[in-house]
């Protein structure tokens, strides 16, 4: 590499972290890439499962927190679990993935959304993205299982595997909205149901409509790092009551009402939401609609503080969507794909958490030999993009 490379680099890196100084702070205090905030009634409504003595998984903060995510979903339903990966294991379950089926998730998400197919006992089957939403791509979709499935007696079978694809597994990538319409559409003509992934999109709207219960069914996450956090928590939301009551029972280790009798008709999960969590949840919830106006300004701080910033570009939000901006990205140029290591470098060592996009899953060892197309979007996505400091103070 001559000097002048090594001095383009070195200047970019300079300014990436000095904008990033600029706009989210520093100084002698690190800054998270993600953190949350309890500033509500989180101390008092915890407080009040203490000195009730309903902590476990049964209590009046579980029903009000289905209740409430379930609303702020759009939804019917709400049944409330454990985490988010529990809660997309259940929806596959329910949604008919059975052991030995292929699941198509995108290859540029939380590994979560491959392993809870795995926990269903199917494989993982990878796509790729769309560079305006970085989800599933419907129409690159479409060309690829219109060229390996077969329809037979309203299965969709890959024609190089001879499984059956089950599902279809969206994930709004960084709380941007994917092409719901696009991917509903794709699920109808192939027989395939549509499980949207919405662990990072509490908040975000698809068309003016919250994400969540798009499709038959969805899952949500409120990990420690997610916009509103319960702890560890997750949600699962549908406007089909069979599907509600199939998951409820499920989640609950299908065990049948009686006043006193220990009586289960299936094999079910431990995954209920204990009560403590859900009152956290439910002060959190109050607060959404405040944490996701700051979470925009803070990117609309981005957008204007690199907007003449050479190299790279701040991420924007789809045209059809209004999203949550969870985590805020950069993409670097295509020509400077190389120095992406050197600004993460850079900003971690100033003390400013920066972390790139997830491993493309078809890299990982145990996903090595799943089933995947051809991904030149997603692999581009994770050689460009930067993730960095997004929590909602930063914009207070």
């Amino acid at each position: 590499m001559n000097a002048g490379k090594k001095t383009e680099i070195r200047d970019l890196a300079r300014t990436f972290v000095a904008r990033l100084l600029d706009i989210a702070g520093g100084g002698n205090a690190a800054v998270a890439l993600h953190e949350p905030e309890f500033s509500g009634a989180e101390w008092e409504l915890v407080k009040d499962c203490l000195d009730s003595g309903w902590v476990s998984s049964v209590g009046k903060y579980v029903d009000r927190f289905e209740s409430e995510i379930a609303q702020r979903c759009g939804a019917r339903h709400g049944i409330a679990v454990v985490n988010g990966t529990a809660a997309l294991h259940v929806a596959l379950i329910v949604s008919g993935v059975r052991p030995g089926d292929e699941v198509i998730v995108p290859a540029l998400t939380f590994v979560a959304t491959a392993n809870a197919a795995v926990h269903a006992g199917a494989v993982p089957h990878f796509a790729d993205s769309a560079a305006d939403t970085l989800g599933l791509d419907p129409a690159a979709l479409r060309d690829y299982l219109t060229k390996i499935a077969d329809r037979r007696c309203g299965s969709c079978i890959n024609a190089e595997t001879g499984r059956r694809i089950a599902a279809i597994v969206p994930m709004h990538a960084f709380g941007h909205p994917v092409d719901m319409d696009g991917l509903l559409a794709l699920g109808a003509d192939f027989d395939l149901p549509v499980i949207e992934d919405a662990a990072e999109s509490l908040g975000s709207l698809y068309k003016g409509g919250p994400c969540g219960a798009l499709g038959r069914i969805g899952a949500l996450s409120f990990n420690g790092n997610k916009i509103i956090t319960t702890g560890g928590g997750g949600a699962i939301v549908t406007n089909d009551p069979d599907l509600a009551r199939q998951v409820k029972h499920l989640t609950t280790t299908a065990k049948t009402p009686h006043r006193w009798a220990f009586n289960h008709d299936q094999v079910g999960y431990n995954y209920r939401l204990p009560n403590i969590n859900a009152a956290l949840g439910c002060a959190q919830l109050a607060r959404l609609e405040d944490l996701v106006a700051r979470k925009r300004r803070l990117a609309e701080r981005y957008f204007v503080g690199f907007a003449d910033c050479e190299g790279l570009a701040v991420f924007r939000e789809p045209a059809f969507a209004t999203s949550n901006y969870w985590l805020n990205a950069v993409m670097l140029d295509e020509d400077r794909v190389s120095e992406r290591d050197t600004l993460l470098a850079a900003a971690n060592d100033a003390g400013l958490m920066c972390r790139p996009a997830w491993t493309l899953l078809h890299r990982l060892p145990m996903y090595r030999s799943c089933p995947r197309a051809a991904l030149p979007v997603a692999e581009a996505i994770e050689a460009r993009l930067i993730n960095i400091p997004s929590s909602a103070k930063l914009a207070s």
